[in-house]
């Protein structure tokens, strides 16, 4: 990883608000440059917040700001299935939501179509309609960065902090060639918001992936408070979770709880 970002708190936390919700993932720093106007960027806490509207209680603005109330300090922007002003909409509603605590917010991409002549595409927020049609959206749109689906290829010019989705070997040394700032590996346990990528890995198999990669890695998929201290045992960064927080009752004890697991 590259040298700690300008203006980063020397213990590890990269936030203006240096409260005791923000316990940082050692090592997940920003590999691209900063300025004046980002003071909280970026290393990553050892909790990672997912969105996903359609499990949440409330609406997905009030359990955002409920988890940020808990110590929640970086959120992942899912929702891409909203056409392109409501997702903008949203996630200037919730950079908005963590800007007070310093919180980071990342941008999920979708998966690069493909134009007319095949090639993919990086445009992050619409199809692509001409070679010049090109939009640093993540930036645009308040983020701090973005989430790559896997085999997604690294947006230019890059963004200042990248993560990648992963879920087996060869996926972790592909964001690793790639020089990702972090991946999340799903999925550990088995859980109804990740079908289709095959069976859990287990604490056994993400102990043994995350010893395969130098990445930050962030355990992701059936993560409840009751498995978040044994992921971070089997020696990942951080936790990511999704419909442990969306569908709770009470966001922010579900979020405090965790954080305090993974302290």
């Amino acid at each position: 990883m590259t040298s700690p970002t300008p203006g980063a708190h020397p213990t590890g936390v990269g936030s203006v608000d240096s409260s005791a919700g923000d316990t940082a993932a050692p090592g997940v720093r920003s590999s691209g440059s900063g300025d004046a106007t980002d003071a909280a960027v970026r290393v990553l806490p050892r909790l990672l917040l997912l969105t996903d509207r359609r499990q949440a209680r409330r609406p997905l603005p009030d359990v955002v700001a409920a988890a940020i109330d808990g110590g929640a300090r970086a959120v992942v922007l899912r929702e891409k299935d909203l056409g392109y002003a409501d997702r903008r909409a949203l996630a200037a509603r919730l950079a908005a939501l963590l800007a007070p605590v310093g919180g980071t917010l990342l941008l999920a991409l979708p998966t690069p179509p493909a134009t007319p002549t095949g090639r993919q595409t990086d445009d992050p927020g619409r199809t692509q309609s001409g070679a010049g049609d090109r939009h640093e959206v993540h930036s645009e749109w308040g983020a701090h960065g973005v989430h790559l689906p896997a085999g997604a290829p690294v947006p230019t010019p890059r963004p200042r902090l990248v993560g990648r989705s992963c879920h087996n070997a060869t996926e972790l040394a592909a964001a690793e060639a790639d020089g990702v700032d972090y991946v999340t590996l799903s999925p550990i346990f088995p859980t109804p918001s990740k079908p289709g990528y095959g069976p859990p890995l287990g604490l056994a198999g993400l102990e043994r992936l995350t010893a395969r990669t130098r990445l930050p890695v962030y355990a992701l998929g059936g993560v409840t408070v009751r498995e978040a201290a044994a992921c971070l045992a089997a020696g990942v960064a951080g936790v990511a979770v999704m419909g442990e927080v969306m569908r709770s009752t009470d966001p922010a004890a579900t979020v405090a709880a965790l954080v305090k697991e993974v302290a």
